[in-house]
């Protein structure tokens, strides 16, 4: 867990580099078909302050229970894992593993015989 808190650079693992909400990546005119340069200007100022006040109260009135219902999640898995998922694969290794020498065993004492014996057929031939 990191000590201190990156205000400045927000998604450090760029989990979010396919989101692009800047007026750039939404909005573009191409040569020939141009608005008048004040709707332009002013159609970049509306979607700024929208976008920053929608995003900003949505994340007051919900970000910190949204976040707090994936801090519950996050810890369920991890609860999960360390208590009931990593114990039960240990019992699975442990339980393969006597399977493991049971078979190793049998092939021993049955198979080897055999192809040792199937083996004797084919000792003298030469090229």
């Amino acid at each position: 867990m990191a000590d201190s808190l990156d205000l400045v650079n927000r998604d450090p693992n760029s989990l979010n580099d396919h989101l692009k909400v800047q007026f750039e990546d939404v909005f573009g005119e191409p040569e020939g078909a141009r608005s008048i340069d004040c709707v332009w200007k002013l159609s970049y100022t509306c979607f700024n302050c929208w976008l920053g006040l929608c995003y900003k109260l949505a994340t007051l009135f919900y970000g910190i229970c949204i976040a707090a219902e994936w801090g519950c999640e996050f810890a369920m898995i991890a609860f999960y894992h360390i208590w009931y998922i990593t114990p039960m694969l240990r019992v699975c290794e442990i339980n393969c593993a006597v399977f493991k020498k049971l078979m190793e065993t049998c092939m021993g004492c049955c198979l080897t015989p055999c192809c040792e014996a199937c083996g004797g057929f084919f000792i003298y031939f030469k090229k």
